[in-house]
């Protein structure tokens, strides 16, 4: 099996439409040790024929558009973050207590771009809150990577000790990680078939498959919003909801939330709870990235959503699972390729590497909304609440330990055009507009199929602005 066919089988689609996929390859694009190309292109295309299904199935096309997955457009979305412009600035994407470090017998990463997490960290090793890099370090060197990871995480911060591909084979979460599938979908009741609405189209509009579909964001960070930008991008209204203690970083921001929009609820709040339940009442799809196990006092659980809107999809990610020792802790994607051996083999034991790319945050956000569309397909079949799960943690199984890997090998796969294919640079791919937050240049959306969007219809807004309600009037399916 190839990389897209064992992405599209996780996903349980028909494996006579892979055939729809066609590719455009470019040498030098995420160049690196591991088949991150190759991953990525799976993620992407699996993402663009679970859309153009869903799109052809609500438009009554007689067969599903084709798909087109050109390696330049791939690259530079995966490195979204780092093409954003915001009035000529750069984006500011690692703050700098998040890096790696010697300790006393190996190395650790830690994460602290959030301020409670930097707090969190020099709390843990006895620092004052403004310990300058050089003090951070002289700290750690001092201690064992395992009681550095061990530590901070006690303290509710974020640090992972590195970890060679064998060791984390053996280690607990990584057998746990193993042993779930890629895309794990259950359906949680018996809910009735939910009436497919006709897509209605003028003459010379694209085909959003998503159009008239509300969605809830809980996510933060990279993968959630990547999948939930992507939903956006099909015509979905997507509603970003945060609480009002955790602001988000304006430059992920910039980045993450194009076509949304942004609103802030604290659901401690008698109102603030009242305002959620009142759009749960008219949501098809609720999307989490919060820790396994974080949202749970407060009623959103997949089995709690679903008995209050029948039919519901949940779309749940965690960075190691929600399962193994390590199933309620927090993580991001930086972190999750040190503990899995992915730092090692894009470098080495005494000098850790990394990906080109934060490829599992961007691929497991394909995959994500992937899921959520395929799962809108099998509904219209089947019926029943649904929820599906992904973990980064398993991504990066799948990239280190995925079938059939060799030159060549999606040959029989992608039947795409052998011409211009020359990568000269993201260029083709970056556009600029103006926003709320000022100009902005920003990555194109890589998912490409027939009569499909290009372009979000609006750049992001300003963070938690927006009113908590839904601005479309009809659902999506």
């Amino acid at each position: 099996m190839t990389d897209t066919d064992t992405t599209w089988a996780a996903l349980g689609g028909d494996p006579a439409l892979v055939r729809r996929i066609s590719c455009v390859p470019r040498e030098g694009t995420l160049s690196s040790r591991l088949p991150v190309r190759e991953v990525a292109r799976a993620c992407v295309g699996a993402c663009a024929l679970a859309a153009a299904e869903w799109g052809a199935r609500r438009a009554g096309l007689p067969v599903v558009p084709e798909v087109l997955v050109d390696d330049g457009a791939v690259a530079t979305a995966f490195h979204s973050e780092r093409h954003l412009r915001l009035d000529g600035r750069e984006p500011v994407n690692f703050a700098p207590l998040s890096r790696f470090w010697r300790t006393a017998d190996g190395w650790v990463r830690t994460h602290a771009n959030y301020p409670h997490h930097r707090e969190r960290l020099l709390g843990a090793l006895g620092l004052a809150a403004e310990a300058s890099v050089e003090t951070v370090a002289a700290a750690i060197a001092e201690r064992s990577a395992a009681e550095v990871e061990d530590g901070v995480y006690a303290a509710g911060g974020l640090a992972v000790a590195l970890r060679t591909p064998g060791e984390w084979a053996a280690h607990e979460q990584g057998r746990a990680v193993a042993a779930h599938p890629l895309v794990s979908r259950e359906r949680l009741d018996e809910a009735p078939v939910r009436p497919l609405i006709p897509l209605e189209r003028l003459a010379g509009q694209p085909l959003l498959p998503a159009a008239g579909l509300r969605v809830l964001d809980l996510t933060r960070v990279i993968a959630g919003p990547v999948a939930t930008r992507t939903l956006a991008l099909l015509g979905a209204d997507v509603l970003r909801i945060d609480a009002p203690h955790l602001p988000e970083i304006p430059d992920q921001h910039a980045d993450m939330d194009f076509g949304k929009r942004s609103t802030v609820l604290d659901l401690a709040a008698p109102a603030g709870r009242r305002a959620f339940e009142e759009l749960l009442e008219q949501a098809d799809v609720v999307v989490t990235g919060y820790r396994p196990g974080a949202l749970d006092r407060w009623g959103l659980t997949p089995g709690q959503l679903a008995e209050r809107r029948p039919g519901l999809v949940v779309a749940q990610l965690s960075a190691w699972g929600a399962y193994g020792p390590w199933g309620g802790r927090r993580g991001f994607d930086s972190l999750v390729q040190v503990a899995t051996g992915i730092a090692v083999s894009e470098g080495s034991v005494e000098r850790p590497g990394a990906l080109p790319a934060q490829a599992l945050d961007h691929g497991t956000g394909y995959l994500l909304a992937a899921a959520v569309l395929r799962s809108l397909t099998e509904q219209t079949e089947e019926g029943g609440s649904r929820v599906v799960r992904l973990a980064l943690a398993r991504t990066a199984a799948w990239l280190t330990h995925g079938t059939d890997r060799g030159a060549g090998r999606d040959a029989a796969v992608y039947d795409g055009p052998a011409d211009g294919a020359a990568y000269g640079g993201p260029e083709p791919w970056l556009r600029e507009t103006d926003s709320a937050l000022g100009r902005l240049r920003y990555a194109l959306p890589p998912l490409r199929f027939t009569d499909g969007p290009s372009d979000w219809a609006r750049p992001p807004g300003r963070w938690g602005r927006d009113p908590a309600r839904w601005a479309t009037t009809a659902s999506g399916g």
